[in-house]
């Protein structure tokens, strides 16, 4: 399953919100050295019950708004 999910680095806690057609993610990682996208992935895999290897960033590795593939939904 492929979704859109829009990252909000260096928020005040870790937290999942679903807003209209998109995810909204609150990480409180800031945006250097891959720190927020492991807690994005980690984040993920929390909300969707699957294991971190699940879930793959394959588009807007840098950028705020991301694709993410996520396999093994039970």
């Amino acid at each position: 399953m492929k979704i859109e999910v829009k990252v909000i680095a260096n928020a005040s806690k870790n937290t999942v919100k679903k807003e209209a057609d998109i995810l909204k993610i609150y990480v409180t990682a800031q945006r250097e050295k891959g720190k927020a996208n492991k807690q994005v992935i980690k984040l993920l895999a929390q909300y969707f019950a699957v294991n971190k290897s699940s879930i793959e960033i394959i588009k807007g590795e840098r950028s705020g708004k991301k694709t993410i593939l996520i396999e093994n939904i039970k």
